[in-house]
C-alpha cells in the first residue's frame, strides 16, 4: 500500500516543526539585578553625600540665645529639640527652665528622662533621640551622666545622632560630655578628671571664669600631660564645631571668651579666642 504523501511511514501526522534551542549554562547566564537603594549604596563608585556633624557648646548658660542658634543650625523651620536632663537626675526645675528658654522660639521642645520604667517608656532611646533635630544635654554631674548613658546604651545612640547630623550641645556637663576628657566637680572634695564620649578630640574645661579652681587646675593638668590640650570656655561663651573642626566662637556677653590651651616648647600657652556676639 502506498503511503499518503502527507503522512510519515508510521501513519502519524507530522505536526509543526519545533525549533531547537541549546541548553543554557546557568553559570554563564547574565545576572539580572534590581536597582535598589541598598545595592546602589554598595556600588564601589557610589559616594553618598556626607552629613555635617554639628556640636554647639557653652561654658555655662545654654539659654535662649544658644537654643535659637542651635535651632538655626538644624536648618528646619520648626525643629524638634530634645532635652536630656540626665546629669541633674531629671530634676523638675531644670526641665521647667528649658521650656521657659524655648518659649520665645519657633521650636518643638520636649524632655527625655532616663529615670524611667518600661510600662510608661514605650519608645526606645533610638526611637526618641534619632527623631530629634537637636539634643541638649543638661548641666550637672558629668560622672553620673556618663555612667548612666553607658549603662543604658544612650552613648551609642548619641553617636549615631551625631553621625546623622542631629545637632548636639549643652553647657557645663552638657559641653564637657562631648569631648574625650576634662575637669569636673562630680566627685567629693576637689575638681578631678573625667573621661567622656570622645566625639570631639582633646579636653575641655567649662566655667573657666566662674569657679576659681578651674583655670589653674586645667593648665596644670595639661602641662603635666595628664590632660590632652583642649578648649576652655567662660560662662556664656561657646564654640561651634563641624565634625571635629572648630568653626565659630560665640558669646552672649562682651566679657565672655574662649581659650585654646596647649603646650608649646614645654610651656602651657593659653590662646584667647575672641567671640562673635549672638542674641
Amino acid at each position: 500500500m502506498q503511503s499518503h504523501p502527507l503522512l510519515p511511514r508510521n501513519g502519524i501526522a507530522a505536526g509543526p516543526r519545533v525549533p531547537h534551542f541549546p541548553s543554557v549554562n546557568a553559570a554563564r547566564a547574565p545576572r539580572v539585578v534590581a536597582i535598589t537603594e541598598s545595592n546602589l549604596l554598595m556600588t564601589p563608585d557610589f559616594k553618598a553625600p556626607r552629613t555635617t556633624r554639628k556640636i554647639l557648646i557653652a561654658g555655662g548658660g545654654f539659654m535662649t540665645p544658644y537654643i535659637r542658634y542651635m535651632a538655626e543650625l538644624t536648618g528646619k523651620p520648626r525643629p524638634r529639640i530634645c532635652y536630656l536632663p540626665t546629669a541633674v537626675g531629671d530634676a523638675p526645675l531644670a526641665k521647667l527652665n528649658f521650656y521657659n528658654w524655648c518659649a520665645p522660639l519657633n521650636v518643638e521642645p520636649f524632655v527625655q528622662d532616663v529615670f524611667i520604667e518600661s510600662l510608661t517608656q514605650s519608645r526606645g532611646w533610638d526611637e526618641v533621640l534619632l527623631s530629634s533635630d537637636a539634643i541638649i544635654a543638661s548641666g550637672g554631674n558629668t560622672l553620673n551622666q556618663q555612667a548612666i548613658w553607658r549603662a543604658q546604651g544612650i552613648d551609642v545612640v548619641l553617636r549615631e545622632a551625631w553621625e546623622r547630623g542631629i545637632v548636639l550641645g549643652g553647657a557645663s556637663a552638657g559641653s564637657l560630655c562631648w569631648f574625650e576628657e576634662g575637669t569636673t566637680d562630680s566627685r567629693p572634695k576637689r575638681l578631678s578628671v573625667v573621661r567622656c564620649l570622645g566625639f570631639l578630640p582633646g579636653s575641655h574645661s567649662p566655667h573657666y571664669d566662674a569657679e576659681p579652681g578651674r583655670r589653674p587646675l586645667y593648665q596644670e593638668l595639661i602641662g603635666a600631660g595628664e590632660l590632652k590640650p583642649g578648649y576652655a570656655c567662660d560662662n556664656e561663651a561657646g564654640l561651634y564645631f563641624e565634625g571635629t573642626e572648630l568653626k565659630r566662637v560665640v558669646a552672649t556677653k562682651d566679657t565672655a571668651k574662649c581659650y585654646h590651651v596647649l603646650v608649646v616648647a614645654g610651656k602651657v600657652v593659653e590662646r584667647v579666642l575672641e567671640p562673635e556676639r549672638i542674641a
